[in-house]
């Protein structure tokens, strides 16, 4: 099978500090929750900390393994390990330094570095337990469910085949109009970060009683920037719920052009914005283009099926983010997102499935 994206959990520990340790490390379709691949291996005589990077690392080379060219969501509970990965905290121990250059080298570009809670990461901890207790663990564990034939997958229709699971239901909410939105500006995740207007507030309220009559939703996550935050949290407060920050929701950078209206870009980057027009692969001047924000929001879509399986999501992000769902789920050619027009605090239904499959409920429905 081929995977286009995979979730790596990894966790190491020694009994000792240093002491006698071990690495657990897996593959997970974040699609379906099947393990791909696991590992777990001694060590010897090794640090916590030592015990981490080894199980990354193993981790790493099982996705490369079997999930060739797949992009990743790394999941640890070490906070250590992922904010270095990150590039957010220096390394400073000597023996940390070879271990993260190796990392960075199976890591592919764009790969995600997400910390979680230990009890999250339950199934490597689990790895590196039974290694250390001398437990064998088989490389391809029993799957959590039947495989779908590809016949069988051929035949089946979101919508008209039997249900076996519920669908993980996400309900994506345009944040309410800012000052950008209504004069028709580039408004990325770069430069300035405006509010909610009076009347991007009122479109929030609207989104939120709109949402409170539907009933049934279990979360809300949101893109941290100013504008989604705002009207997640008028959201999330009427449903009586606590709005969580995704990163990944955030919206496509548009680099120098954040701020200026289309009519100024063509003005001032004439060629650079025919170049963006034609090819989503082009990135804005200090930007980033619509496939490396495909990528992200591919991750975190993948995040979300797999933390919130058969579960209600409101997620509250931008125009690009969920231009960019509804192509995939339509499995339209990526230059599509240009005939698409979402107004602001507008709502768009998808089901995803268990087996993969999903259907697009819902368009721009103004609340």
């Amino acid at each position: 099978m081929t995977y286009t994206h995979v979730i790596v959990e990894a966790d190491g520990g020694s009994r000792g500090n240093p002491g006698p340790a071990a690495y657990g490390a897996l593959v997970r379709d974040p699609a379906t929750g099947e393990v791909i691949a696991q590992d777990g291996k001694t060590l010897g005589v090794a640090t916590n900390n030592v015990a981490e990077y080894s199980g990354l690392i193993a981790g790493l080379e099982l996705a490369a393994e079997y999930a060739p060219n797949a992009s990743i969501e790394v999941r640890m509970d070490s906070k250590l390990v992922i904010e270095q990965m990150a590039g957010r905290w220096q390394i400073k121990h000597p023996d940390m330094k070879p271990l993260a250059v190796k990392a960075r080298s199976l890591a592919p570009s764009g790969t995600k570095w997400t910390w979680v809670p230990r009890a999250q990461n339950s199934a490597a901890d689990a790895l590196a337990n039974n290694a250390l207790d001398g437990v064998p663990i088989p490389l391809k564990p029993e799957p959590v469910k039947p495989a779908v034939a590809k016949d069988e997958r051929k035949k089946s229709m979101p919508g008209w085949s039997p249900e076996t699971e519920p669908p993980t239901h996400l309900i994506f909410l345009r944040h309410g109009e800012t000052p950008h939105t209504a004069e028709k500006r580039f408004s990325g995740s770069t430069g300035d970060n405006p509010g909610l207007s009076e009347t991007g507030f009122a479109q929030a309220a609207a989104a939120a009683e709109y949402l409170a009559r539907q009933g049934g939703v279990d979360a809300v996550v949101t893109s941290p920037m100013v504008r989604t935050r705002q009207t997640a949290e008028t959201v999330a407060t009427r449903l009586g719920l606590e709005a969580v920050v995704d990163e990944g929701w955030v919206e496509c950078s548009f680099g120098d052009w954040d701020g200026y209206t289309f009519a100024e870009v063509q003005e001032k980057w004439p060629d650079q914005l025919n170049d963006w027009l034609e090819s989503t692969t082009v990135t804005p001047p200090g930007g980033e283009s619509f496939d490396t924000c495909a990528r992200r929001a591919r991750s975190a879509r993948d995040g979300l099926l797999a933390r919130y399986p058969g579960k209600t999501v409101v997620v509250v992000t931008h125009v690009t983010p969920i231009k960019l769902m509804v192509r995939s789920v339509l499995q339209a050619p990526m230059a599509s997102i240009f005939r698409m027009e979402l107004r602001p605090a507008t709502i768009t239904e998808v089901h995803w499935y268990a087996d993969g499959l999903a259907s697009l409920k819902s368009f721009n429905v103004v609340p």
